[in-house]
């Protein structure tokens, strides 16, 4: 018998075996090189983003300066916060806000920005209020709308029920302008009757207000001479600004002859999403008005909830322990911001002044805004932050036992609206910002896009 051929039928089905491994290890090969493309999953969503796709994750990670990560503070908000806070801010004691609606601006008094203080509109009848929420309003006279640069959905709705509630101290706030514990000079207000929401309130002098704030009080500094202090001061008020434009772009009058209100993605997309220092800024300010909530848990559970409706004080004094007590929120993000950072330098006592005066001008502004609405929300929100900066920046009961927190009915309410406010806002951006930067991602900016502060 001769020698089989190394051509002949048992080599050919040798490198038949040879090429079919080749051809498996390099499908397989390539298989393993395209997975390490793909996100790493966790417990909590994805933590890599190698590449740009509709439903990826922007911001990942812990947020600056802050304790908690934009993943849990999102899931946070979705299943504990948000649900709460919609419940507690519409029950009677959280509804009712005090605050001087009619315009004295100590800044530019000629301008003209400031003719609302003449119109009925931005007073309520002495009548009105001879005891706190115990005498219900007629409503806005119809005329009164002139008053609000003929924006009808500018005015605030003053109607409000019987009920009242008592107690609790009045004391000025050292972090604002306005002198709370003048009655005769201020009004109540239905927050559920007023949403904060598009107005019509732009232009030159919707502009200036908040060039105000940033060039005069709240200045972006090089990082070289960024202190940890100022750091915070701007990017609170950067927050607070991306928060009232994410309400806007929320609550949007699409169109005005029909009353049409809806969703701006556009304008979402071109005063926030674009702009990631605003969206990481955004959650600074809501873990660090969380930080304040929690911080002051105790007074806030035992605080006198009284409106004269049992009932609904009882609802509300559990809601409030629900928020601050909440199991998930303490082990989840026990610390969101860590404020014993603050004030180690020698310098600390005159820097807090400092920012502390800045701070009070901020609030003093928003007696220059132009419309009634937007300074009533303005006031309000800024009031929260103050409460915030009180809390956390004046009040220390390790160092300072003689200095017992106090707070006032007033910035209460203020301090918990604020912190909703910033929960819709983070919910909204979470929600919708995927679908808005898959729209208008990559196009022209439209005129929306600027930093008027449009209402």
């Amino acid at each position: 018998m001769g020698k089989v051929e190394s051509g002949g039928v048992g080599g050919g089905t040798c490198r038949r075996w040879l090429w079919a491994a080749g051809a498996l290890f390099a499908v397989l090969l390539a298989v393993t090189v395209s997975l390490r493309n793909v996100p790493k999953i966790s417990l909590i969503g994805i933590t890599k983003e190698p590449f740009e796709c509709s439903d990826s994750r922007k911001f990942t990670g812990i947020v600056e300066d802050c304790s908690c990560d934009y993943e849990t503070a999102d899931s946070l908000n979705k299943e504990v916060l948000h649900p709460i806070l919609q419940e507690l801010v519409a029950t009677p004691f959280f509804r009712y806000f005090k605050v001087k609606l009619w315009c004295d601006c100590p800044f530019w008094p000629d301008d003209g920005m400031c003719r609302l203080r003449d119109c009925t509109v931005c007073e309520c009848p002495e009548s009105e209020f001879p005891a706190p929420f115990k005498k219900p309003s007629g409503g806005l006279p119809t005329d009164d709308m002139i008053c609000q640069e003929g924006k009808p959905q500018a005015a605030v709705d003053r109607t409000l029920d019987t009920r009242a509630f008592r107690g609790w101290i009045e004391i000025d706030n050292p972090w604002t302008h306005d002198d709370e514990t003048d009655n005769a000079e201020m009004t109540y207000v239905n927050l559920q009757l007023n949403p904060e929401r598009y107005t019509g309130y732009t232009g030159p002098s919707a502009w200036r207000i908040w060039d105000a704030v940033y060039k005069e009080n709240c200045p972006k500094y090089p990082s070289e001479e960024l202190c940890q202090e100022k750091k915070v001061l701007y990017k609170l008020i950067s927050g607070l600004h991306s928060s009232i434009s994410v309400h806007i772009a929320s609550d949007y009058l699409v169109d005005e002859s029909t009353n049409l209100w809806g969703k701006n993605l556009e304008l979402l997309y071109d005063r926030v999403l674009r702009h990631p220092d605003r969206v990481r800024n955004l959650y600074f300010t809501f873990l660090f008005v969380l930080r304040a909530v929690t911080k002051a848990a105790d007074y806030l559970e035992q605080a006198d909830y009284d409106t004269g409706n049992p009932e609904e004080d009882l609802k509300t004094q559990s809601l409030v322990r629900q928020l601050v007590y909440n199991q998930k929120l303490r082990s989840a993000c026990p610390l969101p911001f860590d404020e014993a950072r603050l004030w180690q330098g020698e310098n600390g006592p005159e820097l807090k002044q400092q920012i502390q005066k800045q701070f009070r001008n901020i609030s003093a502004i928003m007696d220059c805004v132009g419309c009634e609405k937007c300074r009533l929300w303005g006031k309000l929100q800024i009031l929260g932050l103050a409460t915030s900066l009180k809390i956390l920046l004046s009040v220390d009961g390790k160092n300072h036992i003689d200095q017992p927190l106090q707070l006032q009915r007033n910035e209460v309410i203020a301090l918990l609206n604020l912190l909703n406010r910033l929960s819709e806002s983070v919910k909204f951006v979470h929600e919708e910002g995927p679908s808005a930067e898959k729209l208008f991602e990559g196009r022209v900016s439209s005129p929306t896009g600027n930093n008027n502060f449009v209402q």
